[in-house]
């Protein structure tokens, strides 16, 4: 997957042998340096860590299952 296709604060799934020994981990990307896509990062959810896209393979979006709908806090 090119990074011209990625969405600003989506979630996708992603390997990097830097990161996470090689494992298959979802990872959000990040506009909190600049709105421009030269200055997003990748944000490791669960860390305070933010990784360049090219340390990165993007597999693919993270999907949520239909049967499984998000619930804001609020509901």
């Amino acid at each position: 997957m090119f990074f011209a296709s990625l969405v600003p604060e989506g979630y996708y799934w992603a390997r990097s042998s830097k990161h996470f020994d090689g494992k298959l981990t979802v990872v959000q990307v990040s506009t909190v340096f600049g709105e421009d896509p030269n200055y997003w990062t990748l944000a490791l959810p669960g860390t305070d860590q933010h990784a360049m896209p090219s340390d990165f393979e993007i597999i693919g979006p993270v999907v949520l299952p239909a049967e499984y709908p998000m619930r804001q806090a609020a509901e």
